[in-house]
């Protein structure tokens, strides 16, 4: 993986054959504190978007991992088109789990964060297996789309009708610009403008459908929500609902939660608003993780796991749909298996040498 802050980033094969890639950022002299996965938003990337994310984090002791979603970023496949949520969330849930078992890092605390959509995708991921996560961090999630960009009811339903026939085209209308709706600061909103790794074409036919039907299932799902977790909403959000961020607060069963709402502040709280903005929300971050970050011992770990209610592990292995109420969430219920040193199907993994 990444070497000390910048430098070596790495490609991983999932099971399809797609190749996807990888980037990681560790603090410069000591072992990480602990480990935090980065599920980033709709349209967006790692080694970009979420660079100063990965970067803040590890000066703050923190072993940082990120993928490109397939069809995001630098990773391969039609870009921005996903085929099915079930399949975004498995690939992230191998490589994750497959930096995890690392012998290094078997004892260290393993943190979700997860910006917009990667907060939908952090979710998906604990109810998949809801031992496994420490906690997690939620930067406006996408627990429900808000109604100033979801087209209308009659064009969902008619977009409906025609999904298996037309998945790929970009037809999907929006009520506005989603990166002049997100991000505040006119000089940084213009920066992601010109990164060329950010989709900004109208969305696909079935990836609008996918992300709809997702956060309608998140929305019902979030009394399934054990983990500890932090949310953090912009109260002018017009992307994704912060009332939403607050119903998740309201009904998961996590006994550790906490939310903060920002007066004044948009979608894009790590990116896109003013520096000291961005400041106070990267201190708030990392409080929260510096007070849950611990050592864990094989026996810490079979006694958490002991801890959890049958009705949260029965849920979170195999009963989940995110693909139309159609797919479970994992297919193969239960732990994944190692095939040639990797997780999941993750194999052939390639190196690839640039700057961060």
């Amino acid at each position: 993986m990444d070497g000390r802050m910048g430098g070596e980033q790495e490609y991983v094969r999932n099971s399809r054959g797609v190749q996807l890639f990888t980037c990681g950022w560790l603090p410069a002299k000591t072992s990480p504190k602990a480990l935090v996965f980065l599920c980033h938003g709709y349209a967006m990337e790692c080694s970009g978007y979420m660079r100063e994310c990965g970067v803040r984090l590890a000066a703050a002791g923190y072993g940082v991992f990120g993928m490109d979603y397939e069809g995001h970023g630098k990773s391969m496949g039609a870009r921005c088109y996903i085929r099915s949520f079930h399949r975004l969330v498995d690939d992230c849930h191998c490589f994750f789990k497959s930096i995890c078992d690392l012998e290094e890092y078997r004892s260290k605390s393993r943190f979700l964060y997860g910006e917009s959509m990667g907060g939908a995708v952090a979710l998906l991921l604990h109810i998949k297996d809801p031992t496994f996560w420490d906690g997690a961090v939620l930067v406006a999630p996408m627990c429900k789309i808000s109604e100033k960009v979801k087209p209308h009811p009659l064009v969902i339903a008619l977009l409906t009708q025609v999904e298996d026939v037309i998945p790929r085209w970009k037809i999907v209308p929006t009520k506005q610009d989603v990166i002049d709706a997100a991000f505040k600061d006119p000089l940084k909103r213009e920066k992601i403008r010109k990164n060329k790794l950010i989709y900004q074409d109208k969305p696909r036919l079935k990836t609008a459908l996918e992300m709809l039907r997702t956060s309608m299932y998140v929305e019902d799902s979030l009394s399934q929500v054990k983990l500890p977790f932090f949310v953090l909403h912009g109260d002018a959000d017009t992307v994704t609902d912060p009332e939403v961020s607050r119903a998740l607060y309201e009904r998961a069963a996590s006994a550790d939660k906490a939310i903060k709402l920002y007066a004044g502040m948009w979608h894009g709280l790590t990116a896109g608003e003013p520096d000291d903005n961005v400041e106070a929300i990267f201190a708030d971050v990392v409080g929260w993780l510096n007070e849950r970050s611990r050592t864990w011992t094989v026996e810490d770990r079979l006694m958490k796991m002991m801890a959890v209610p049958d009705k949260f592990i029965q849920r979170g292995r195999g009963a989940a749909t995110v693909d139309g109420g159609a797919k479970p969430a994992n297919r193969r219920g239960g732990p994944p298996r190692r095939h040639g040193g990797c997780f999941c199907g993750l194999t052939g993994r390639t190196h690839h040498h640039s700057e961060m």
